[in-house]
């Protein structure tokens, strides 16, 4: 196929008239898909329904330090839930604290103290005229959300094929105290799927902030959500970098089962130095007497150890990997030698990144909606929900089955040309 900027406008014309021909098609089947957020599939979900029949009533509900899970007690987490998730997260169990079903939850409640208490003793954020955080983009769009819901000011650093631009990260970190924090997802990053290369991160471990307060956010939200059994990115784990830098206390380090288990009840957690875990309990002891532990119990019941829950991702991976390849294989096809997009092809996580011509991105989205297939919003990627570019969307292959995906990504496609077809006319 010849590059659509190589077209006349005579022959654009032509391509937009059967392109409009098709979508009027497609638009005239009332289709109502939905690849507008990373969600497990109901074929994912019953994975873990064994899970439902671990504990009855006639289970001991007690854990192995004998304390009745029915009961109150055990603050941050029973502790053979503590070595399932240090297991999954890599850290020692006595840097965890277990929580409920939702690590953005966690990272909500981290920031909201560090804004009413301040972080290990320093100045509440409230009290401060202005606070920062560095957001990589293209990134996750709740991570943005819980910044600008505490009005904290936030700055885009581009990512790389390598991970954040660190030239800017340490700029700005090593020289502003008013950064305070940046939010990561090192591991098959959303939506770009790329994984943090070494140098990466152990820049991020020898980062010498401004601020005493300043903390990395860590999401490894997809740790073990690899795609493939021989292709698998690998990750230094930041927690003992930053301590073997002399940081022991710049990160906090998220993840839950949201996408292991059940997105609605799973187990989530922070790792953090001990002086951080200290000062996290504190708040807790008057927050909360415990989470569910009976939820845990079911958790680490069900997986046994983290050779049980990589074992149950590989059963992940092989519903996703097949949904994700429909996506690729559909973008390669149809898109690949028309140079009006780009995209990358990541190894696990749960989605893929799609830039379109610049100032097409909104349009793609609204023209996929009016032919029955709801995306993520354009701009959700980056902070303010404003994409400079106009050119970033998230696609989330998870949720529909593969009979809807394929019919998603023919939708998705004819949109993407027949946007730039009208962006390209307007230019010659």
């Amino acid at each position: 196929m010849t590059a659509y900027k190589d077209r006349s406008r005579e022959e654009l014309l032509q391509e937009k008239e059967l392109l409009e021909a098709k979508f009027q098609e497609i638009k005239g089947k009332g289709l109502k898909l939905d690849m507008s957020r990373g969600k497990p599939s109901a074929a994912q979900l019953d994975l873990s329904m064994g899970m439902m029949d671990v504990l009855n009533s006639t289970t001991d509900l007690k854990c192995s330090v004998g304390v009745d899970c029915r009961n109150y007690g055990v603050l941050d987490g029973i502790p053979e839930a503590k070595e399932l998730l240090a297991d999954m997260t890599e850290v020692s169990p006595d840097n965890i604290i277990i929580y409920g079903n939702s690590s953005l939850n966690v990272m909500y409640d981290t920031v909201a103290r560090s804004m009413t208490h301040g972080v290990c003793g320093s100045t509440p954020w409230c009290k401060l005229d202005e606070v920062k955080f560095l957001c990589p983009v293209p990134g996750y769009d709740r991570h943005f959300a819980i910044t600008e819901h505490f009005g904290i000011k936030m700055i885009n650093i581009p990512m790389t094929e390598t991970g954040p631009d660190m030239d800017l990260v340490e700029q700005y970190v090593n020289n502003d105290p008013a950064v305070k924090g940046i939010w990561c997802v090192p591991k098959y990053s959303n939506p770009q799927g790329i994984t943090y290369s070494d140098e990466t991160v152990l820049r991020f471990a020898r980062l010498k902030p401004a601020a005493e307060d300043f903390r990395i956010y860590w999401d490894n939200a997809y740790g073990i959500h690899h795609l493939y059994a021989d292709k698998q990115d690998n990750l230094i784990e930041i927690l003992m970098a930053c301590k073997q830098e002399g940081n022991p206390d710049m990160v906090f380090k998220f993840c839950s089962t949201s996408k292991v288990s059940f997105p609605g009840s799973g187990v989530a957690a922070i790792g953090a130095s001990k002086k951080n875990i200290d000062f996290i309990k504190q708040q807790m002891t008057i927050q909360t007497i415990g989470h569910d532990k009976l939820n845990q119990l079911r958790h680490v019941r069900f997986f046994k150890d983290i050779h049980g829950m990589v074992l149950h991702m590989r059963k992940h991976a092989d519903i996703l990997r097949p949904k994700f390849e429909t996506v690729l294989n559909g973008l390669k096809r149809e898109l690949g030698d028309l140079e009006i997009g780009s995209w990358m092809e990541p190894r696990g996580g749960y989605f893929i990144s799609f830039d379109a011509l610049p100032g097409c991105a909104k349009a793609i989205v609204a023209k996929a909606k009016e032919a029955g297939l709801v995306m993520t919003p354009a701009g959700a990627t980056f902070p303010y929900g404003k994409d400079p570019q106009d050119s970033n969307i998230r696609i989330a292959p998870s949720y529909p089955t593969p009979e809807e995906l394929a019919v998603a990504v023919e939708i998705f496609v004819l949109c993407v040309k027949l946007v730039s077809v009208d962006k390209l006319l307007e230019e010659k």
